[in-house]
């Protein structure tokens, strides 16, 4: 019998194979909203330290990670008024191949570590290394500054859903802190997005290389 979160993961790598195949930046966002929703609720499908103070950090964290997060990114989207990424340095179709061998090796790896305490289910390590992976992949091939945003932020939920394996008591304190990084760190991408946008009227990172002393 299927596990329900094994059900939620598997839309989770449905929508990491579409992000690496997509040019629509609200598209994106909408993916990295719905994989930080599906990373959030992980907890209460495994029973993972579920106290009172345990489902009021997961809810928190669901509300940053889901909600707040992406509506910062997709406020910061439409203030430059960029909603598509152009000539990213490697192309759509090589990333949706590059991201169904990184979904097959992810769940080639799992069954190596072989955690027992996860053992039931069966695509939490696959997706978290394909969320971490995914993440890396935008930071190194897409030059738009929003995708890269993007990418960070699927890496979080990739480390998050890691913790998640490897879950201790205090893993809600030191997750909650990271995600209050995380999400100081998006509004102050916002604010350079805008600025670079109004140096450059785009938002291409490979502009800055015209920057001169």
């Amino acid at each position: 019998m299927i596990h329900p979160v094994d059900t939620l993961l598997s839309l989770v790598l449905l929508s990491v194979l579409f992000s690496f195949g997509t040019s629509r930046l609200p598209g994106l966002i909408t993916v990295v909203a719905f994989q930080g929703l599906v990373a959030s609720i992980v907890p209460f499908f495994i029973g993972l330290d579920m106290s009172a103070g345990g489902v009021v950090f997961t809810f928190v964290t669901l509300l940053i990670r889901g909600i707040i997060i992406p509506l910062c990114i997709y406020l910061a989207i439409k203030k430059v008024a960029i909603r598509r990424e152009v000539e990213p340095i490697v192309g759509y179709h090589a990333s949706m191949l590059f991201g169904l061998g990184l979904i097959v090796a992810a769940t080639y790896i799992s069954r190596q570590l072989n955690l027992p305490a996860i053992s039931e289910y069966l695509l939490v390590t696959p997706t978290a290394i394909a969320l971490l992976v995914t993440g890396m992949f935008f930071l190194i091939a897409r030059r738009n500054a929003i995708a890269m945003v993007l990418g960070y932020i699927m890496m979080e939920n990739g480390i998050y859903l890691v913790g998640t394996t490897f879950s201790t008591h205090a893993r809600h304190i030191v997750e909650f802190g990271i995600l209050l990084d995380v999400l100081a760190g998006v509004m102050i991408m916002g604010i350079i997005l805008q600025n670079i946008n109004k140096t450059f009227d785009d938002v291409d990172t490979a502009l800055l290389r015209t920057l001169k002393e």
